[in-house]
This record gives structure tokens, sequence and C-alpha cells, in this order.
């Protein structure tokens, strides 16, 4: 299956410029279907991480106060050309989604 991380990434220099889209409904919980007027069960991401060459650049840990569809964009150091880059989540459901990349 295709990964559901879109990522877009820039070198200036030394340093990475890393845009990503998490395609996840990000569900917290609270809301209740209103055809059934049940609830809808949790489904959020928990952590994302990235690395470049095996090495952790940026790691967060989330919780249900973030939209659906994420969007999260960071910068590190000490990157070069050719380096591969990670990234991937884990949801409170066991869930997980990883993309690599080239810089």
């Amino acid at each position: 299956m295709a990964s559901k991380i879109k990522v877009k990434t820039k070198l200036l220099g030394d340093v990475a410029d890393v845009k990503c889209l998490l395609l996840h409904p990000m569900e917290t919980g609270a809301r209740k279907d209103p055809d059934t007027g049940e609830p809808v069960p949790a489904h959020h991401i928990t952590q994302l991480t990235s690395t470049n060459n095996g090495e952790v650049v940026m790691l967060a840990n989330l919780s249900t106060a973030i939209s659906t569809n994420p969007y999260f964009s960071f910068k590190f150091s000490g990157a070069k050309a050719g380096d591969t880059l990670k990234i991937g989540w884990v949801d409170n459901l066991g869930g997980t989604d990883e993309v690599e990349t080239t810089l």
C-alpha cells in the first residue's frame, strides 16, 4: 500500500527544510455520529518521527488536539545531498505509516 505521507524537502546549504502532509482522520473520540448519535471512536496519531540516515532529527508526541490531515514543517542542520530521510507515524490504534525520500 502506498504511503499516506506526502513530503517535500529543500536543501539550503547544510539545512534541510522539510514539509509533510499526513493523511489521517485524527478523530478525538468526543464527536458523535450525526446519523446514530453514537460516539466516533478516538483515532489519532500519537507519535511522529523523522530520521536522517538513521539519526532522529525530529520527534513529536501528539494528542487529539491536532486537525484532520495535519501538516508539519521543520528544519534540521547537518544535512547533505543524497541523505536518506524517513518520516513515520504511529497512531493510538497501533496503525503506522512511513515514507522514505532522498535529500
